[in-house]
């Protein structure tokens, strides 16, 4: 912070040039300070925007304490704590509370006057409860390029000041990008569910060759453009449709518990899946198909009209709807435990876990719960592509399943799992490096 404005080009890289490892947190918590309290963007911090960064930063800070401390009497115990998480949508135990409380209580009375409060957010860019409590958000922008995750949840100042649809419209190019990186792998995937069996043993590189040699390096993106393509329609769907089944089933006005929350974020996506499901099974029709079997998505859409009717759009969509529920649930409730067991454990000084715990804990959780989909995402492929195969039988779900049973055994239900999970640590990475680059873009604050 200088008194002469101008403090050189770079921004916010010249903060982070060469620092000793131990001064890194203090240099970054400046940069962040200059930022936000840098109201002419000339990358310096004059006395006077100090002092207003200050005063305004106290304001929020007393409000939050004020909504934080439920029976007006000056302090907030750990009580107050869990229960304003908890009505943001963050369940926590009360040892959980006592920890957090206890990173910021200075006299060691386990409760927070003011001034304690005061002391410990003054010089942190966290300006409300709502920006501590993102730190555990769990956020559905690491696409996998699965759409059975529950939606995102915003505070109402980001609905108020339309600073959702920048969020969303990150997300989905995040996603874009990052399904396009692992294309490859996910026909892998559809390609070993429908084909691979006992008898017809597909191996990763054996697969990867048979692509190849029949339609070249560009046909390992089949089906891509349209993956890519209902990502949007389905975001937008999922987002309306949540806001609303939450409002339908909160039991309390303004007030989501976690079942209820779960509940509305299942029949969210049930709705966002029932919106765009015809699009799913073209996509599973162009990732299949053979050279020069379909000019586009059009013509593919075209022919199975021709050929199969209107249900043909709709085969598969019972256990793509039922596999919401172990999918979206799992991953919760592993997140949920990744999440109390770090702060039972590490949380001594802070809430704050740090990116490389938070990606780790959303890629198990996901990891997961994709394990315990997975026979019913391999069933409604093969559903949806048992039309298009030579010789295939038209079966229900009920009867295929016995037949893979029977003829493959339990582990036939988890065909193309292999280069399934091969893909989840690049299509996270790649979302979250996309993700933080459009905030960025779209001057959304940190």
């Amino acid at each position: 912070m200088e008194g002469r404005k101008g403090g050189g080009r770079g921004g916010s890289k010249s903060c982070l040039s060469p620092v000793p490892e131990d001064r890194f947190e203090m240099v970054l918590l400046l940069c962040k300070i200059i930022s936000s309290g840098d109201k002419d963007k000339d990358d310096g911090l004059d006395f006077n925007e100090f002092s207003k960064y200050l005063r305004e930063h106290e304001k929020k800070l007393r409000l939050t304490f004020k909504s934080l401390d439920k029976n007006n009497d000056g302090r907030v115990d750990f009580m107050e704590i869990k229960q304003s998480l908890a009505d943001l949508g963050l369940d926590i135990s009360q040892e959980e509370a006592k920890k957090i409380l206890q990173s910021i209580d200075v006299d060691g009375t386990m409760t927070l006057d003011w001034n304690e409060w005061r002391q410990h957010f003054l010089f942190n860019t966290a300006t409300n409860l709502q920006e501590i409590v993102r730190y555990w958000k769990h956020s559905t922008v690491l696409d996998l390029g699965d759409s059975l995750s529950i939606p995102d949840e915003f505070t109402e100042e980001e609905k108020t000041s339309g600073m959702w649809w920048k969020q969303l419209s990150a997300g989905a190019m995040a996603g874009a990008v990052s399904r396009t990186g692992t294309a490859p792998l996910d026909r892998m995937k559809v390609f070993m569910q429908v084909h691979s069996s006992k008898s017809n043993k597909i191996s990763l590189v054996g697969g990867f060759k048979q692509m190849l040699k029949e339609g070249g390096v560009a046909s390992l993106w089949r089906g891509n453009g349209i993956n890519v393509l209902k990502i949007a329609p389905e975001t937008a769907i999922k987002f309306m449709a949540y806001e609303k089944y939450k409002k339908m089933l909160s039991s309390e006005p303004g007030k989501v518990k976690t079942h209820e929350r779960f509940l509305a974020g299942s029949l969210a996506g049930a709705t966002a899946q029932t919106a765009i499901y015809p699009m799913e099974v073209m996509k599973t029709r162009l990732t299949l198909r053979k050279t020069g079997q379909y000019s586009g998505m059009f013509d593919c859409a075209k022919q199975i009209l021709k050929k199969e009717g209107v249900k043909a759009f709709f085969k598969g969509y019972v256990p793509n709807l039922l596999g919401i529920i172990p999918y979206a649930g799992i991953d919760l409730a592993v997140y949920e435990s990744l999440k109390n067991f770090w702060l039972s454990r590490y949380a001594k000084d802070s809430a704050n876990p740090g990116i490389l715990v938070l990606l780790g804990c959303g890629t198990l959780s996901s990891t997961c719960g994709q394990l315990a989909s997975y026979p019913l995402a391999l069933i409604r492929t093969r559903m949806q592509a048992q039309a298009s195969l030579e010789g295939s039988e038209q079966l229900p779900m009920n009867l295929m399943v016995k037949k893979i049973l029977k003829k493959e055994g339990f582990f036939g239900l988890y065909r193309g799992i292999l280069p399934n999970f091969m893909k989840v640590i690049p299509a996270v990475s790649i979302s979250y490096v996309v993700y933080e680059n459009m905030r960025d873009s779209l001057g959304i604050q940190k």
